[in-house]
């Protein structure tokens, strides 16, 4: 072999073995380090864990081993070489809750963590170790990695009243979530379109609510109507299944009971809930709202409707009725109550609700609705449990105890951490995943234009904050709405790749972060799209 063909092949040797050592780990680790070699998970590989508490990372891990690989491992307390260890060490390490360490060499995988979810989520980096095609042999790089999250809350939202999803999608959803690393579930339950949560004090809710009679056809306000039944809900011994199937996964469930407005399928149920429960009123001359504005009825367009909920005795101990059965369902330290997009032409109608303005020294109607979640956020605190709402609950004043998820860009997310409340950033312009992913779309979106790339660029610490104050922002969460999307499929389409973007955020310390090699990284990611059989795009990913 000649001297320049050696040369050749010796580059071609150190890049190729350079290429088999990258760690194309999604969201990227505090530390990782490649190294030669790799370690081989066969059949006969057993998962041995030093306490209890890790059992359902075990779980987890042989469930996806089973699901795409076609085998289990066996499960043993007992130390043994060539295996995959689960060490939960109190104490000793990795003090951030999530933090692990992995050691993968020749011998065997070690994952440890002083806390169950640090087990977990090691689990999820070596699910991203593992080869994306199915086999009985499967070659893990040897590497050592440590790593921990940046962000407590790390959210996904998937809306469930606009267009119902059954069981199966919600707990495949959660299963997403779980591989990404996120650990807030927030469940949206209720909307002007559907009543989704059964409610056994209150039938209606269900057997009027969880229906209508029909959805508007191609793009609000639409081109017709199919005049086709919709719904569906889910009962509580489901929600009860949903709510422990994400526990395992260390992703806690919170559900949105919307209040006072988007509340059309609660008053179609239970007309007394509105201002006018007796007439069908019209809205004020001059004032176009979208979709039909008249009628009590669970609607069949999208948009904002102009009848909410009346803050009377009845309906608040509706309300605390409804509460009452979702806080026995849902063991989370929030429940969300909306707050978003409540028209106030109702209460400026109202003679009730002018008197109560008067009564209580309000300002006007945006400070009525501040009593109405004050009055709902004290019932809640006596119960043990705190209210997050969308950023309009800031109007009229916020609420004592409340945190505030900021969707209308910024700026509530900043005036609540001013305040010394607790914020989740989730504006529309980084966060909406029902917004296109390209300029092109090929089905039906919402509009708007949210390409990965600019997900990707977004950090949650605005200067706009003093260091002191950018504390009380807790984390991010990004939101799928539903008006469009009917069926598992397209929401997956939604969602892939935005999630990746989503969930480095969240995890990945900022320094970490770096557009080229993230794009590197996905490249990974979209063969394990396939393996997982998930719909996705890829035509969004840089800006057009």
């Amino acid at each position: 072999m000649s001297k320049f063909l050696s040369l050749v092949f010796s580059f071609l040797m150190i890049a190729s073995l350079a290429q088999s050592q990258t760690l194309n780990i999604i969201p990227a680790p505090v530390k990782a380090e490649a190294k030669q070699g790799t370690f081989s998970i066969t059949p006969k590989t057993s998962i041995v864990v030093t306490s209890a508490a890790a059992d359902k990372s075990a779980a987890f891990f042989n469930d996806y081993l089973e699901k795409f690989y076609g085998f289990k491992l066996n499960v043993s307390k007992k130390k043994t070489t060539g295996a995959i260890e689960l060490v939960l060490a109190p104490g000793k390490q990795n003090a951030t809750p999530g933090g692990y360490s992995i050691n993968v060499n020749a011998n065997n995988i070690a994952i440890n963590s002083n806390n169950e979810e640090g087990i977990f989520y090691g689990i999820q980096t070596l699910i991203q170790l593992l080869p994306p095609e199915k086999s009985n042999n499967l070659a893990v790089q040897q590497c050592s990695i440590e790593d921990a999250p940046r962000f407590a809350y790390r959210g996904m939202m998937l809306d469930c009243g606009r267009h119902f999803f059954p069981v199966d999608f919600v707990k495949q959803f959660i299963d997403f979530l779980a591989l990404h690393k996120l650990n807030t579930f927030h469940w949206h339950l209720t909307e002007d379109q559907g009543w989704r949560i059964e409610i056994k004090k209150y039938p209606k809710l269900t057997e009027v609510g969880a229906y209508r009679n029909g959805t508007i056809i191609g793009h609000h306000p639409g081109t017709g109507n199919d005049n086709t039944r919709y719904g569906g809900y889910y009962t509580q011994e489901q929600v009860k299944d949903i709510v422990k199937y994400a526990a395992d996964r260390y992703i806690t469930v919170i559900p949105e009971i919307e209040m006072p407005g988007h509340a059309s399928a609660a008053i179609a149920a239970y007309p007394q809930l509105s201002c006018f429960p007796n007439e069908n009123t019209p809205i004020a001359k001059g004032v176009k709202w979208s979709g039909d504005s008249t009628g009590k009825y669970v609607q069949q367009s999208w948009g904002v409707y102009p009848d909410v909920f009346a803050p009377t005795d009845y309906t608040f101990k509706f309300l605390e009725d409804v509460l009452d059965e979702v806080i026995a369902l849902f063991p989370s330290k929030y429940i969300h109550i909306g707050g978003d997009e409540c028209p106030k032409i109702y209460w400026k109608r109202s003679a009730f609700c002018q008197n109560l303005i008067k009564e209580k020294g309000l300002k006007d109607e945006h400070g009525l609705q501040s009593y109405f979640i004050s009055t709902i956020e004290k019932y809640l605190n006596s119960k043990g449990r705190q209210i997050i709402g969308w950023d309009e609950i800031l109007e009229g004043g916020l609420a004592p105890n409340a945190t505030v998820m900021s969707w209308r860009g910024e700026a509530g997310g900043i005036e609540a951490a001013k305040q010394h409340h607790s914020v989740i950033m989730t504006p529309t312009t980084y966060f909406y995943f029902d917004y296109a992913q390209s300029k092109h779309e090929d089905s039906l979106v919402i509009g708007g234009y949210l390409p990965l790339e600019s997900v990707y660029n977004y950090e949650p610490f605005t200067p706009k904050l003093t260091p002191e104050e950018q504390l009380y922002i807790k984390g991010v969460q990004a939101n799928v709405w539903t008006e469009y999307m009917d069926n598992g499929k397209k929401v997956e389409y939604m969602v892939f790749p935005r999630m990746e973007a989503l969930s480095e955020i969240a995890w990945s310390s900022k320094d970490k972060k770096n557009w080229q090699d993230f794009q590197q990284r996905l490249q990974s990611q979209y063969k394990r799209y396939d393996f997982w059989n998930v719909s996705y795009n890829t035509k969004g990913i840089n800006k057009e």
